[in-house]
């Protein structure tokens, strides 16, 4: 895949700055935390806690775990399986353990301080799910993640063009949605309608969204019986895995999907072979790696007092200096190839 030449940059910075730290293990465990010893010999101690472990946040784990093995860092990984009150008992334990900072992947975009607050002394960084209320972000405290209004405008904007060259203005879509509540949720539906509507289209809903919690299996089940029974121009869905859903639903009752427009987000494999395939129109490259990257390097330098984004090529928010943007970009089959 496109842009993996972010550890490379991020190990010669570290060199260049005299900060490298040799080689701090990857203690990751996928039931216990085994990173922090309590030992005071220099090494910083971090958590990486995710909401759960799917295809798009392993490869998260993936990019933070190299990252933290690049600069020596010592970090462990926790599944709070879609529970907040486990990802807040991880948060404790970390604490408890003496862990410099932890990771958190929010389950739920409003509990953001509270995991500040379980967090005591520990730096946090919230990655690739924001909090409802970034007001609360300072310097303890940052989100490492993408604009999630850029992903759901790049879908927007390729179905305009898409309808636009067939003459079509009035469209009727289906959406699939992620997980009610999420700030990349509401964020990701409401920029995909609005520049279709820049575009020049009438989005018309064909029926209301249908929430299938950003899982496949759901969004095969929900789309399933509306496939025969309403008229419809293009199916548009949050991420990837809810996409591919719909993709195995009309193949399942013996429909091309090829014949109308399936737009996602994320670029996973399974998304990037379907594209290829023919059977997803496009999808949005979400850099797991670099958010994984990004987020140990924010949590070490908020430690050291260093700006959140030095060691990478990421750019802080205009207005928010606690937020690190690692960008989007729009993937087609005209590019495909370049994300493999």
């Amino acid at each position: 895949m496109k842009k993996r030449n972010g550890l490379a940059m991020l190990l010669t910075g570290a060199m260049l700055c005299g900060t490298l730290a040799g080689c701090g293990g990857d203690t990751s465990s996928d039931t216990a935390s085994t990173a922090s010893t309590g030992e005071d010999d220099g090494t910083l101690n971090m958590t990486l806690i995710m909401s759960l472990r799917d295809e798009f946040l392993s490869a998260l784990e993936t990019g933070a775990k190299n990252a933290a093995s690049e600069v020596g860092v010592n970090l462990a990984t926790q599944d709070a399986q879609n529970d907040t009150s486990k990802l807040i008992q991880y948060i404790e334990s970390a604490r408890n353990a003496g862990d410099d900072a932890v990771l958190v992947n929010l389950v739920d975009a409003e509990t953001a301080q509270q995991c500040i607050d379980a967090a005591g002394d520990m730096k946090v960084v919230f990655v690739n799910r924001a909090p409802a209320d970034t007001s609360i972000l300072n310097e303890n405290a940052a989100f490492v993640g993408s604009d999630e209004m850029t992903s759901g405008g790049y879908q927007g904007d390729f179905l305009a063009e898409y309808f636009t060259a067939q003459g079509k203005t009035d469209v009727k879509y289906l959406m699939l949605q992620g997980t009610l509540g999420l700030v990349h949720t509401e964020q990701r539906s409401a920029s995909v309608i609005q520049h279709m509507k820049d575009g020049g289209l009438n989005p018309i809903e064909a029926a209301a969204p249908l929430v299938a919690d950003y899982d496949r299996a759901n969004a095969m089940d929900m789309i399933s019986p509306l496939l025969s029974t309403t008229e419809f121009d293009c199916i548009i869905a949050n991420n990837d895995a809810m996409a591919l859903g719909a993709v195995e639903a009309m193949k399942a009752q013996g429909m091309d999907p090829t014949s109308i427009p399936i737009v996602g987000i994320d670029a996973t494999v399974d998304g990037i072979q379907a594209i290829k395939d023919g059977t997803l129109a496009m999808t949005v490259f979400q850099d797991p790696n670099g958010q994984g990257m990004g987020a140990v390097m924010a949590a070490k330098n908020m430690i050291e007092g260093n700006p959140i984004n030095q060691g990478t090529d990421y750019e802080v928010d205009d207005e928010n200096a606690n937020i690190v943007w690692v960008p989007f970009e729009p993937v087609t089959p005209d590019n495909v190839a370049d994300y493999e």
